[in-house]
């Protein structure tokens, strides 16, 4: 679904060369440093200090919204994977959350309103060496947020992990 007020918001706002330079060396791969932010502004023959402040610029903008990470989990050593779909009272699931946030087996929880035929609000990706370790994951983060209604739903093929590209001609 598109995001009118979003998109009037940007087509409004008009970018810097900057700008749009850093959206472009930020929506790929981030180096893996102590400071990637440090690596990017030497590229594009800035300081750091200036890269992080554009980049809040842009986030308080409403230009980005949203900053991710994909893992990689095969390359990371994790043969098994598992959505796990919880149905937490509205009232508990901050709370429910966090909590299941807290696990580094984790790597993603959000919520998602529910639908007639499927009742779950929170997700959790849970990454592990196998099924059988996904599944007592789940069972541990249920015992610890007190849910005890909950589908676990593995990956089988992972069908696309890429993201959209702007200002590729910026460099």
């Amino acid at each position: 679904m598109l995001d009118i007020a979003h998109a009037l918001r940007v087509e409004k706002t008009m970018l810097t060369d900057l700008q749009k330079k850093i959206i472009a060396a930020i929506q790929g791969d981030l180096p893996v440093t102590q400071r990637p932010y440090l690596e990017i502004a030497e590229k594009l023959g800035v300081d750091e200090e200036t890269v992080l402040a554009e980049l809040k610029t842009l986030c308080d903008q409403g230009i980005i919204r949203r900053f991710g990470a994909t893992l990689r989990h095969q390359k990371s050593g994790f043969t098994s994977n598992a959505m796990i779909a919880w149905r937490v009272d509205e009232a508990r699931i901050d709370a429910a959350g966090k909590e299941a946030a807290r696990f580094k087996q984790v790597s993603h929880c959000y919520r998602r309103n529910p639908a007639p035929d499927w009742p779950y609000n929170l997700y959790t990706m849970v990454h592990a060496g196998d099924e059988a370790a996904c599944r007592k994951i789940a069972e541990q983060i249920s015992k610890k947020t007190g849910v005890i209604d909950y589908a676990i739903l593995f990956s089988r093929k992972e069908l696309k992990k890429t993201s959209m590209r702007y200002f590729q001609d910026a460099d």
